[in-house]
Formats: C-alpha cells, structure tokens, sequence
C-alpha cells in the first residue's frame, strides 16, 4: 500500500478528465435552474468510482478475518453517519464474543466489513457520493461523531494511539484581519475541518480529564461500586506542520480540470488551501506528508516505543 500512495494520482481516486468534472457541474447548475426536478440530478461534486476499483484491484478483505482467526487482530471498525438517522454507526468486525453498543446518536453493529464500508466511510459530504447500506445511506463517518474514540474503547482498548492530521495548536490563534469576504472555497475548508478535526480534540480532552479524575479515586471505591470508568492511556501523534501550507505547496500537482474548478471556488485565494488539502491525492504531496509522519514519529521515537513496548535498535 505504502507504493499506491507514493506514486497517487488524483485519477485514481475520482474522476478529474474534462468530461467527468465539468459534465457534473452543468448537471449541478441545470439541476438548480430546474429546481430540482430532473430525474438525473447529481449527487456529488465529483464521481469517486476510480477509488471502489482501486480498492477492489488491491485490497483482500478476507485477510481481516484471517488475522482474526491466527491473533493477529482483534477488531476492526469502520465509521459511517447515517444521512436519515443522523447516527453515527460503527460497524465492526471481530473475534467472537463482542457485542455491539448504543448511545447518544452512535452505535456500533458487529459485521462482516466489505468495500461498501470503506466507500461510505470516505465520501465527503459533497464532494462524493453517499453510499447505500441496508436501509440508508451514508457517508463519512467524521459527521456526527461526537466520540471518535468511543468505537475503540468499546471494542476493549486499554491503550489508544491516536494519529491526527490537524496540528496541536499550543497557543490560541492570533486573530487576524480579513480583507475581502471568505471565498466559498474557505468556507468549505472551514466545515470540513470542523467536521473532521474538532471532534478528535474534544474527545481526546475528554478522555484526558476522564484519566485524572479516576486517579482521584481509591481502587478499593472504584472495585467496592463496581464503577465501569477505567484509566485508557493515549499518545496522541499530530503533524509538526500545517498540512494547508503544505498543499499550498503541491496544488499545482492537480490535473488542470481540478485546478480551474478549485480556482472557480476560490481555493486559490488565502484560505482556501484547506479545500484543495482534501483532493491533493498527487504522489509529490503524498511524499511530503510521507516524510513529515516518518521525521515526526522519528522525533518521538523513544516515547512511542515505551508506549507500545518495543525496543528500537539504535541506527534502525
């Protein structure tokens, strides 16, 4: 897989030839001007059915039930919202004997992952169709999930590493003075960043002060009532730079539909590098984040190998 993303091309996950991406936007624009009223409506900005091949192409999805099967794995869990429900659903396959759960607005389903999860999973509200399941249809699994760590959790994790993409922020922002109106492409940079960035933070802040206020409890209380909190250790692992300015960087790297599509959104504009971050799928891009996950884990290389019992060999 590691090769499949050093040599990514955008083609390979949605549609970028002329006819592909400007063929949906006039279907777009006259479904608009018809209120909505033909029978072909689109459903997408772009058409990802370059991804289900690839996927298909490359991935065996009967090995999740092999390493299963030899220890291996224990679990695995895929996220979806529901378009109708508004639930965000887990659906997880594992060894024998875990059941599902419920809460507020999430739930998770014991079954069989297939292609269709992983597509659901990946469609950007928007930019990518929603996928049928069962009775719904859904997309990716970042709207709506309150508790991104809850599916782990469930699962029976003790110990979770988290791997974010947006940076951990130190200090508050500094406020800065706009000149001109968001253009609509950092508008959208701005939804999708809160979809898929925020509920991880809170979460892990969440399960932090959770972790402290166990600690102030004696173990005879805690074993006495029979609480069901226990202590979940977390490392957290975020990019050391900006993953905008570094899109900023390679946006030229996109096929030139993409480009004047972007450009229409006003992505070219400051701000609106967050957009074109969610469709760089460009090997050059991919090498630079590449890089940056290996120099940053290298910079942690001693913390991640305490916190998952290894021992690195010094000059590995």
């Amino acid at each position: 897989m590691l090769l499949i993303w050093r040599y990514f091309h955008a083609d390979q996950v949605y549609r970028s030839d002329v006819l592909g991406v400007f063929g949906t936007g006039m279907r777009w624009f006259m479904a608009m001007l018809a209120g909505g009223l033909g029978k072909n409506n689109p459903s997408s900005l772009l058409d990802n059915a370059p991804l289900s091949q690839l996927l298909r192409e490359r991935l065996d999805l009967s090995g999740i039930r092999r390493s299963i099967d030899a220890g291996a794995l224990y679990a695995l869990s895929i996220t979806v919202s529901g378009y109708a429900s508004g639930q965000s659903v887990s659906f997880f396959q594992s060894v024998p004997g875990l059941a599902g759960w419920q809460r507020a607005r999430r739930i998770g389903i014991p079954e069989i992952i297939d292609f269709e999860h992983l597509l659901a999973s990946s469609a950007l509200p928007f930019i990518f169709p929603a996928v049928p399941l069962h009775r719904e249809f859904f997309g990716d699994g970042s709207m709506r999930q309150i508790a991104p760590i809850s599916p782990a959790l469930h699962l029976g994790a003790d110990r979770v590493v988290v791997i974010g993409v947006g940076r951990k922020m130190q200090n508050a922002p500094a406020r800065v003075k706009m000149t001109g109106y968001p253009s609509l492409a950092q508008i959208a940079g701005h939804a999708l960043n809160s979809i898929f960035l925020d509920g991880l933070e809170v979460d892990i802040e969440r399960l932090q002060r959770i972790n402290n206020t166990i600690k102030l409890i004696p173990p005879e209380a805690r074993n006495k009532d029979k609480m069901q909190l226990r202590e979940v250790d977390v490392l957290v692992i975020s990019p050391s730079e900006e993953i905008d300015r570094i899109a900023a960087n390679y946006a030229h790297e996109l096929p030139r539909s993409i480009r004047y599509l972007l450009r229409g959104l006003g992505a070219s504009r400051s701000g609106g590098a967050t957009l074109t971050s969610y469709l760089l799928f460009e090997r050059a891009y991919c090498r630079a984040l590449i890089d940056l996950g290996y120099k940053d884990t290298m910079a942690r290389r001693d913390e991640i190998a305490r916190f998952i019992n290894v021992e690195f060999k010094r000059g590995s």
